[in-house]
């Protein structure tokens, strides 16, 4: 489908490939692959043809289609997401424009016997049969099963793209990609802003729907589970595995390994070669095989080795004031907005040099309770931060307060302090920023890279208690193990939130679990937590029953049993279902929940009024505040409701 020879391409002196070549071929599930900047979403480009190679050949078949995800792009605000998604279906719509133009024709015209109207007859025929083919009357329905795969709900479909945020706005642009059905489908991170189960979605249609895909992804587990081969770029080469990820692996180690043996042997060969050119130089008897050693060691080709990153980058968090033994007491902690209690009787201790994770199904509460602890949100109970604590907070919206006119190297700068300075670069090549990146200024980058930017800031600050919401969220393998090692060795305390249980193996020595209301202790790493819920990811956490069941653990007859891929199949689809109603009533209760607050501060704006004497017989504000109170009761009603159904459902 598209066949690359002779590839290419410099920037500045530095060439990036050199001498590349490969086929995708239908049916191919190819994962790019290579270090930071090594140029897989240049490739990528390349392939699409928004950039042009210094050289080489990049020959796509005419009739051939390509569909390109890029990480950042320019998004559009003023449609649905309907309509945006209709876009894809653009060169349909016109045809039905076309077909429904002619049948008014042939409704109005009356020389049925004229060649003319035979002639149009004939070419609305060949029109509304090509139009069927292409299963055009579908679309409509293939839009919504694509965008509620990708995570959005029905309701979604008919409000503007400007209210949702720049991760939601990519799903639409990915659902728009995928709906045109391209030949060639090129993926640049398409797992950045999706969660697990609009990831299975993804993994399911590339598998199932896709003619040839090519991506990039950090994800190590999404590219195992769709690439069928690998593309690596190593060294300005790319070497071909046919084979998935996980092997590739295994055989990249392998190669590596007999690279080293074959360079081993060429230097001792190169060594004796130059022993013996040093010994016999100045013999006369020996001058013919002098020369024809040197002749030799010029044509020798230096076998090259696949470049692996081995450089030891180890980060370490400055020094900082020793806390109290106890940094964090809960006491029958309870947290409800108004019915709903989201948890109570929550009674922890986090001792000094702890790292804890939290974990749970969506919305029990783990942000709520890092809110309560940070003091953002009023609670009940008593929450006791211990003495001389300095927290470290990371949450989604800590990227949005970097200064976006400072270059990332900048942003960087003015926090490091001491010996950490002279490693700045370093510490941003692990994270993604090396190179030219690093004079990038914030304001140009996306939320993924402010989410790393805001995280090496949070690394190099002298605090004493991490607390970590999601932070692997926009991290690759290699700033992971950076992230983690950092955080292993870390002197203070650390509260982590994450799904990731790789990340949280080996770090963690006790798991809280939130669910029903409470939150349980668990001793032990994440796997031990995981044995015990008899259960081998966190993500199944959001089909479980809650902890605070009694029937949930402990219980033969909740223990998971095989069953048939049918009553597999069904199961995954009822829990699909199921959390998509949660979802739904989520954002009942927070609507609800807005305009009561809108309604009470009305309120209070129009006691204030009334209880000025100029004001106190106006009739328009005293009835005002008749008919908001009257409202204001009824929508409070109304979310008792809304909160008692949401109860229900996450039971």
């Amino acid at each position: 489908m598209i066949s690359v020879e002779s590839l290419h391409v410099e920037f500045g002196v530095k060439p990036l490939f050199t001498d590349a070549s490969f086929v995708v071929n239908d049916r191919d599930r190819i994962a790019l692959v290579g270090k930071n900047g090594a140029g897989k979403s240049t490739l990528l480009k390349i392939l699409c043809g928004k950039q042009q190679p210094t050289s080489g050949v990049v020959s796509v078949p005419n009739d051939t289609t390509i569909g390109y995800l890029p990480q950042v792009m320019i998004l559009q605000d003023d449609t649905t997401v309907r309509e945006e998604a209709q876009k894809a279906f653009a060169d349909i719509t016109k045809m039905k424009e076309r077909i429904d133009r002619m049948n008014q024709q042939l409704a109005e015209r009356t020389d049925y016997e004229s060649a003319d109207y035979m002639a149009l007859v004939e070419k609305f025929t060949q029109e509304y049969e090509r139009y069927m083919m292409m299963g055009a009357e579908n679309y409509e329905a293939e839009i919504e099963r694509t965008l509620t795969g990708l995570g959005f709900l029905r309701t979604d479909l008919e409000r503007p793209t400007s209210e949702f945020s720049g991760g939601w706005r990519m799903r639409i642009e990915l659902a728009k990609i995928l709906l045109q059905k391209p030949d060639v489908l090129l993926l640049d991170e398409p797992t950045n802003h999706l969660d697990i189960e609009s990831i299975q979605w993804l993994e399911q249609f590339l598998a199932q729907s896709a003619k040839a895909v090519v991506l990039v992804s950090h994800d190590r587990a999404f590219i195992n589970n769709v690439s069928n081969r690998t593309l690596e770029i190593s060294c300005g080469h790319i070497v071909d595995y046919k084979v998935k990820y996980d092997e590739y692996v295994t055989l990249r180690k392998e190669r590596r390994e007999q690279q080293l043996r074959a360079y081993e042997n060429q230097q001792k060969e190169i060594a004796d070669m130059r022993q013996f050119i040093e010994r016999f130089r100045y013999q006369a008897t020996k001058a013919v095989q002098v020369q024809q050693k040197i002749k030799q060691l010029e044509k020798i080709v230096p076998i090259e080795i696949d470049d692996v990153d081995n450089s030891a980058m180890h980060l370490k968090f400055p020094p900082c004031l020793r806390s109290g033994d106890y940094p964090i007491i809960c006491e029958d902690v309870a947290k409800n907005y108004g019915s709903h209690t989201v948890f109570s009787d929550v009674n922890l201790t986090i001792k000094r040099g702890e790292k804890v994770a939290f974990v749970g199904k969506n919305g029990e509460g783990k942000s709520t309770l890092v809110k309560c602890i940070m003091g953002e949100i009023p609670f009940e109970g008593n929450l006791k931060v211990g003495h001389n604590i300095q927290i470290g907070y990371f949450a989604q919206n800590q990227a949005q307060l970097l200064d976006e006119n400072l270059t990332v190297f900048q942003t960087i700068d003015y926090v490091a302090k001491g010996d950490i300075r002279l490693k700045i670069n370093d510490i941003l090549g692990a994270f993604m920023f090396g190179g030219e990146e690093s004079d990038k200024k914030v304001k140009v980058l996306s939320g993924g890279e402010r989410s790393r930017l805001a995280m090496i800031r949070l690394l190099l600050e002298p605090v004493n208690l991490l607390i970590l919401d999601e932070p692997t969220n926009h991290l690759d393998m290699a700033s992971k193990d950076v992230l983690k090692e950092a955080i292993r060795a870390f002197d203070g305390t650390a509260i982590v939130v994450s799904h990731d249980r790789e990340f949280l193996d080996g770090l963690v020595t006790k798991v809280y679990e939130f669910g029903g209301g409470k939150v349980k202790e668990h001793l032990g790493g994440i796997y031990d937590f995981l044995r015990s819920r008899n259960i081998s990811e966190l993500s199944q956490l959001q089909s479980m029953p809650s902890a605070s069941n009694p029937n949930s653990s402990n219980n033969p007859s909740s223990s998971i049993v095989t069953s048939s891929p049918s009553a597999n199949a069904q199961s995954y689809a009822d829990r699909k279902e199921q959390q998509k109603r949660i979802r739904k009533a989520e954002k009942a209760v927070e609507e609800s929940e807005r305009k009561i607050s809108d309604m009470e501060r009305r309120l209070k704006e129009l006691d204030d009024l009334l209880m000025k004497p100029e004001n106190a017989s106006n009739m328009e504000f005293v009835t005002e505040y008749t008919t908001t109170k009257k409202a204001l009761d009824e929508e409070v009603e109304r979310w008792e409701k809304l909160s008692e159904e949401l109860d229900l459902l996450s039971i």
